[in-house]
């Protein structure tokens, strides 16, 4: 009897053609996507620049006070200096800061690293503006936002609105609200339409005793 009942369960196992494992059935792994409003941190290999261009957004990390090359996806050590260039309008540009973010609308974004540092040295992205006024807009949020002293900006824009057909390059000393450095270096031109300012983003100076 007891024979007959083992032939009878496992036939109908057979002719189904399931098999049973040891200790139950094996979970198959699945890739998952990030959770909603989880953050996402750019990487700037070559696909990760590709990604930058077709999303038109970028965010970098850099509240440990500098940027390291692993963190975007690069060999600590390689000299590098990766560049970002959208040629169809402007990427929504964030840097993570120790204590307040970096954001700017942005059509080109470069990063210092030819050395063998395992960090960069500098992130570099442009600001347009396609008048004076609109320029010294844009100065004045980087003095509010980014602590770059008033007095200097201030100078320069008097001196610029009493010629504007004038030209000027000069570099603002750095403001460090954010924890970073953030330089306005000013490209001027009066015979030209759109005036640029180059913003610089460092690591603090070290201190020494």
């Amino acid at each position: 009897m007891k024979r007959l009942a083992a032939l009878l369960i496992a036939v109908p196992l057979l002719l189904t053609g399931c098999v049973v494992p040891y200790g139950g059935a094996t979970p198959t792994a699945t890739a998952s996507a990030p959770p909603d409003g989880a953050k996402v941190y750019s990487t700037l290999d070559e696909a990760g620049i590709e990604q930058i261009k077709d999303d038109k957004r970028a965010r970098l990390d850099m509240t440990a006070g500098n940027l390291k090359k692993s963190g975007v996806g690069l060999d600590d050590g390689a000299a590098e200096a990766p560049s970002v260039h959208i040629t169809d309008g402007v990427m929504d540009l964030v840097i993570e800061a120790p204590y307040t973010d970096i954001t700017a609308q942005t059509d080109r974004l470069r990063l210092n690293g030819l050395n063998r540092r395992a960090d960069f040295t500098e992130v570099t992205y442009f600001l347009t503006a396609g008048s004076l006024e609109e320029l010294s807009g844009l100065i004045r949020d980087g003095v509010g936002r980014y602590g770059i002293p008033s007095e200097p900006a201030e100078r320069w824009i008097e001196s610029i609105s009493a010629k504007p057909d004038q030209r000027s390059d000069f570099a603002i000393a750095p403001g460090t609200l954010t924890g970073l450095q953030v330089t306005y270096d000013l490209r001027y031109d009066g015979s030209k339409e759109t005036q640029v300012i180059i913003v610089h983003v460092s690591p603090l100076p070290s201190k020494t005793s």
